[in-house]
């Protein structure tokens, strides 16, 4: 016998939410295009625009003839990151962890009910830790944001080494599409462990026969 539930679908459509919102937020890591400065130095004899990301930074020289870019990773023995930086690294990752962890939650509360298994408690234990992964990772991701955001409005700088080529201040800082990016992943982190957390128990289970 095969068994099926339709009340689940919409706890279906909140794994497939937090899905893609890992995958932007994984995307958005990747991305360099966290903060977009635009500067002019004396060193520099052209207008240059460097990408400041979470885990690397790329700057771009414009000439007449060309556009070079040149792109810096981080370590954590570097000690030119700013905390903000530091902490965003530190929430990224962990939003990936609750992302896995809940992930396994789902699965075995999506198969509880699949299969018919009538483990009450259990079922709404996993939705209920896969929700308050999804809204914690919501949360972290949000802050992250926040953190960029706020460096972008108060024209933080960061003392790059000499080797970056880079200016400690720039003269123009702008939003990146990394952050939005990212936003979006929070939404989707939101709306899933919201779906999960509204889950209630089926009381009825069609049974569909084999053929």
């Amino acid at each position: 016998m095969i068994l099926f539930n339709r009340g689940s679908s919409r706890q279906v459509g909140g794994f497939a939410l937090s899905t893609m919102a890992w995958i932007l937020c994984i995307t958005s890591m990747g991305l360099p295009q966290w903060r977009v400065w635009y500067s002019k130095e004396p060193v520099i004899s052209y207008p240059s625009v460097a990408f400041v990301g979470v885990w690397k930074a790329c700057i771009y020289h414009h000439d007449n003839f060309s556009n070079i870019r040149v792109c810096y990773r981080y370590s954590y023995h570097d000690t030119f990151i700013p905390l903000d930086i530091r902490v965003s690294q530190c929430l990224m990752l962990t939003t990936s962890i609750f992302w896995l962890i809940g992930k396994v939650a789902t699965v075995f509360a999506l198969r509880n009910v699949y299969t018919g298994r009538q483990e009450e408690s259990e079922t709404y234990n996993a939705f209920g830790l896969s929700a308050i992964l999804n809204i914690i990772a919501s949360s972290f991701v949000f802050l992250v944001v926040l953190c960029n955001y706020f460096s972008i409005i108060n024209k933080e700088g960061i003392a790059f080494p000499p080797s970056f080529h880079m200016p400690v201040y720039p003269h123009i800082q702008q939003i990146g599409i990394a952050m939005v990016v990212a936003f979006l992943a929070a939404i989707l982190f939101l709306c899933s462990g919201v779906i999960f957390i509204s889950y209630t128990f089926p009381l009825n289970i069609q049974v569909l026969p084999n053929i």
